[in-house]
């Protein structure tokens, strides 16, 4: 069982930048791959960026990629995405994952393969 806690939300203008971060309770944090998602108003929640156990492997969804990174910190149970050049369509909730599926995949990008879930944070990104 893992437990998943955001933080760091908030409102920025465009073209800048905010971290959130996701804190994990338990001691297997590193057994698990995470994922970062998202949800706008009136949307599906939709696929962020994911990344491996070991840290060693990432994805980003292509509206993302070169704008957001994402790591973690297996010695403090943290996930992070750091998000620069920010824009208004950034603006949803963000939700932190973790997946506990055992396969020779690195990362998973798809919300089934995620079994627990956290409760989310808000990002705004004005004009």
């Amino acid at each position: 069982q893992v437990q998943l806690v955001e933080s760091g939300g908030g409102l920025v203008q465009a073209g800048g930048s905010l971290r959130v971060s996701c804190a994990a309770s338990g001691r297997t944090f590193i057994n698990y791959p995470m994922g970062w998602f998202r949800q706008a108003p009136g949307k599906e929640r939709e696929f962020v960026a994911a990344i491996s156990r070991s840290g060693d492997n990432t994805y980003y969804a292509d509206s993302v990629r070169g704008r957001f990174t994402i790591s973690r910190d297996n010695a403090k149970n943290t996930v992070s995405l750091q998000m620069n050049s920010l824009k208004p369509e950034d603006t949803a909730v963000y939700y932190c994952a973790a997946s506990q599926r055992r396969t020779e995949r690195a990362y998973y990008t798809e919300r089934s393969s995620y079994d627990y879930w956290g409760q989310g944070t808000q990002v705004t990104v004005s004009p």
